[in-house]
Order: structure tokens, then sequence, then C-alpha cells
């Protein structure tokens, strides 16, 4: 079921399924809700399942904002405060995971654990990229040449899927994903995530949140926490991985098999099986 809620001065979007305690999804950049189509209902029977749009994405509103990592999150903020969430589990992947986790951090007295993948575990350098995705992602942060790319083009949606999605997506699910996005002012949240990404310190702001939420998952009192890995390639890096395993010790990292970048889209069933595995280890 959708629902909409006002929050601040615009509305959120939300997928709910289930009763009790909450399960928080959170998606990432260019995506919804709706890529958690397949994974919420194999979880609907251990929990309320809830997944919002972020604000200036899928369904949400579009009010006027820079769309800074700050804005998504006060916004968030708002949403789980007009829900009254408490007792939450949180998952969450690329932003949604950092997202996720900088949540639970502020709020560990309404958190039962969280669970991320595909998403920042450390601030970024330049040299953690591949040589095609550190040009890419160079020319979205450049000004004028990522806006060309994303607000004109609408270049980055496409290609996002693409090399995110091994399976592909059928005409059906790429038009859902493109309908948020019919024209340039729409496309100002998709091209603003990239440059939120701290890579070699900048933003300050944004890697100070990642810091933060590493400090406290170093902690032995953090609040359960689980990394799904996709293989050794993105995000998953092998060396931050290692990474992980040295520095984040209330981490749990549960390898899956092979999926793309959007690994709802390819492992839905992967997903939801280590999901309710954990919480059955952590039901206590």
């Amino acid at each position: 079921m959708v629902r909409r809620v006002h929050v601040l001065d615009s509305f959120i979007s939300y997928r709910e399924a289930g009763t009790g305690s909450p399960i928080v999804f959170l998606h990432g950049n260019p995506t919804s809700s709706y890529v958690w189509r397949n994974v919420i209902p194999r979880l609907a029977d251990r929990g309320r399942c809830l997944a919002p749009d972020l604000i200036g994405m899928g369904d949400s509103g579009k009010p006027d904002l820079p769309y800074r990592f700050a804005d998504h999150a006060r916004y968030l903020d708002a949403w789980f405060d007009t829900l009254g969430l408490r007792d939450v589990v949180l998952v969450g992947y690329d932003w949604g995971g950092v997202l996720a986790l900088d949540w639970a951090r502020r709020h560990p007295d309404r958190v039962r654990g969280v669970a991320v993948f595909e998403t920042f575990l450390r601030p970024m350098h330049w040299s953690d990229w591949p040589p095609q995705g550190e040009q890419l992602f160079r020319a979205l942060r450049t000004p004028g040449v990522g806006e060309g790319l994303v607000l004109e083009q609408n270049a980055f949606l496409e290609r996002s899927f693409a090399n995110g999605v091994h399976r592909g997506l059928t005409e059906e699910e790429r038009a859902i994903y493109q309908a948020p996005y019919p024209d340039a002012a729409s496309r100002r949240p998709v091209l603003q995530w990239p440059r939120e990404i701290p890579i070699d310190g900048e933003p300050a702001d944004v890697a100070a949140v990642i810091e933060r939420y590493d400090a406290w998952l170093a902690q032995p009192s953090a609040k359960p926490a689980l990394l799904l890995t996709f293989g050794d390639t993105g995000l998953n890096a092998p060396r931050i991985i290692e990474w992980a395993r040295a520095n984040l010790p209330a981490l749990e990292i549960v390898p899956l098999g092979r999926a793309g970048h959007h690994a709802p889209e390819d492992a839905p069933e992967d997903i939801a099986r280590a999901l309710r595995g954990w919480l059955d280890r952590h039901s206590g």
C-alpha cells in the first residue's frame, strides 16, 4: 500500500506492509521505494515494513531545496517523527545506507539495528575509483558539465541502471523509475547526490557525518549492524571491506551472490533471506 504524509512544507510518499515493530527501507540515487517492491513482501510477516521516497524523489514532494544530504536528513527526521517510529530496524543502500547509519547513530534509543549494502563505509578518495568511474563522477561534480549530463541530457538515470542492474530492467520498470524526472528542474536531486559524496575531504560536512557513524560502529555498545556484500566491485571493493573488518567491529559482514549496485533489483530473495536470518539472530 502506498501512503502519503505531510512533512515540513511538503509531503513524503511511502510504501507500507505488515504490522509490528517497524522495518524501514531507504533507497539510493536515482531509485525510489519501488526498488524494495520484491524485498518487502518477503519480510512483511516480520514487522511493519515502511519504505519512503526521499524528498524530491519518487512520488514525494519536490520543494525548492538545494537537495544536500542535510536536506534529505531533515525531511527524513520529520517523517520518522510524524509517524512516531520507535524500535526501528533500518535497511538502506547507496545514500539510503548513509541516511540509515546517520539516523541510527543520532537516535540510538529508537533503533534495534541497521543493515546496509552498497553504501559509503568511510569517506572516499579518488584513488578508490576505477578510471571510468572517476571520469564520470568528476564530470558530474564539475559545474556546468554535470548540469548538462543530468539536467539537460538526462543521461545519469539510464547509465546508472544499465551499469547497476545485472539482469536488466523491463520497459515498464524503467518507465516507473524515469517518471519522477520529466524535466530538468525535477532532476536536481539526482545531480546533487554525486556532489555530496565525500571525496578527498569534500564536502567536509558529509565526510563528518560518515566519520561520526564510523566512530559509533567502532564502539562495543553500538547497535547490531549488518553489511551485505555482492562480489568485489563498486562500493564493495576488497580494500574497503577489509578496512571495515579492521575498523568497524560492530559490523557483521555477510557475503551474498553477485548483484549490481541496485542489488534489490538483482537479488531480492537473497537480501530478504539474509535479513531474516540476521533478525532471528538478534531477536532477543
